[in-house]
């Protein structure tokens, strides 16, 4: 079984900054991509930022240039740093993770699985 496990997020006014971290464990092979996601009350989650095993980033345009994802492979971890924080940031942030396990036969079988989520509300 894969766990995913999200920490940080609060609540900030706005210009001010939140760090989440998210940490994978399990019965993990590898780990191909970890993302974060956000879900705004009334919206649909969207890509906030992305990186993959190679270190290779993605941002969505409206967080660039504020947020940073960073990636520490050997820990499985990600974090999001994220600066001059909006009200329009504010929603539940979730935590993709994207991989494979390696089953007893020898198999590998990819997992996406999404943390619990972590609100982040910013206050004007």
């Amino acid at each position: 079984q894969v766990h995913v496990m999200e920490s940080g997020g609060g609540s900030v006014q706005a210009g001010g900054s939140l760090t989440l971290s998210c940490e994978a464990s399990g019965s993990i092979f590898n780990i191909v991509a970890m993302a974060w996601h956000r879900q705004a009350p009334g919206k649909e989650r969207e890509l906030v930022a992305s990186t993959n095993r190679g270190g290779g980033t993605n941002y969505a345009d409206s967080v660039k240039g504020r947020f940073t994802i960073s990636r520490v492979n050997a820990m499985n971890t990600v974090y999001l740093q994220m600066n001059s924080l909006k009200p329009e940031d504010t929603g539940v942030y979730y935590c993709l993770t994207t991989g494979y396990t390696r089953t007893d036969a020898g198999a590998f079988e990819r997992f996406d699985h999404w943390g619990q989520g972590s609100q982040v509300t910013v206050s004007s």
